[in-house]
């Protein structure tokens, strides 16, 4: 079983694109050193960015609406 759930996960953002650009970015920045927001028993930085997610402490923002 995947932990967290996908179901959970897709109730934080508004779409399933959106849910892996923000946790392979914050994938990133764990791998460059930043601090992890939740405990977790995993040392894979996308696990933890997904376990951030669904523990409310990591949030994203629209840079743009739509491409033209």
């Amino acid at each position: 079983m995947i932990n967290p759930s996908l179901d959970s996960l897709i109730k934080k953002v508004d779409s399933k694109y959106t849910l892996v650009v923000a946790a392979a970015k914050r994938g990133r920045d764990l791998l460059a050193g930043k601090k992890r927001l939740v405990e977790s028993d995993s040392n894979k930085p996308v696990t933890l960015a997904l376990e951030e997610l669904e523990a409310g402490k990591l949030f994203y923002e629209r840079a743009r609406t739509g491409i033209k």
